[in-house]
């Protein structure tokens, strides 16, 4: 049974990831920075269900305290499929940004992208298998006014994913990136309303975080082996 991190896993589109990666036959780690009782929450559905599944706590922006928790978690057995799906955004245009602002969305979701994936590099390396998969957005491709510094934070993950999957590819290992566009979460539902759906995404609707789910599950399959260093887009045709 292949091991499975998915980073931010009891949001909207991380517990739909959590949920199709169980369904696969993997176990699968749950990640929470504060909110450990919507993880384990979610791990025991996944149980109840017949999936195998566990939660565990750590702030990604913390590189000591993310390395211990890891650190565990290989006592156990190597990290084959992680998903970094950790991030925030905190919006303003860019002239009336607070510097706290660029730098948490930069912590999240850039800094936090290392802290999680170097460690368990070596280890996933000498199974001679692996996935990582990291969630960005639509914003890293087309920009987005007042999102300069979660667009920034996203873009970077692009180019850092191509590069890693160079880097790794010789050892049976892709990297690959899914960028969605808008959505049908809580976060997108206080941003977005139907007629701003309608107009902004040719297909007229938002998505739903399970098909993003599926295609996070087909690029961490035996199918998606040859696909890597890619930025796949999942947004109705918005772009």
């Amino acid at each position: 049974m292949k091991h499975a991190l998915v980073t931010g896993g009891s949001g909207g589109i991380g517990a739909a990831i959590c949920r199709r990666l169980a369904a696969d036959g993997c176990h699968v780690i749950i990640h929470a920075n504060r909110k450990l009782e919507h993880a384990a929450t979610l791990a025991e559905e996944i149980r109840a269900a017949g999936g195998s599944a566990a939660a565990l706590a750590f702030d990604v922006t913390d590189a000591a305290a993310t390395t211990a928790a890891l650190e565990t978690l290989l006592a156990d057995a190597p990290i084959q499929i992680l998903v970094n799906n950790a991030g925030i955004h905190d919006d303003a245009v860019f002239p009336g940004m607070r510097p706290e602002q660029w730098q948490r969305v930069i912590d999240v979701s850039l800094n936090g992208f290392f802290n999680v994936t170097q460690p368990l590099t070596m280890p996933m390396m000498r199974t001679r298998w692996g996935r990582i998969i990291t969630i960005s957005s639509v914003a890293a491709i087309t920009g987005n006014r007042g999102q300069a510094n979660y667009a920034a934070a996203k873009g970077a993950l692009h180019s850092a994913s191509k590069s890693l999957s160079q880097e790794l590819a010789s050892r049976g290992i892709t990297v690959n990136v899914v960028a969605p566009g808008i959505i049908d979460t809580t976060m997108s539902a206080d941003v977005f309303d139907a007629a701003a759906v309608a107009r902004i995404v040719p297909m007229k609707r938002a998505g739903r975080p399970e098909e993003v789910a599926d295609l996070v599950g087909f690029l961490a399959s035996e199918q998606a082996a040859y696909i890597s260093g890619q930025v796949i887009s999942i947004n109705g045709g918005m772009i």
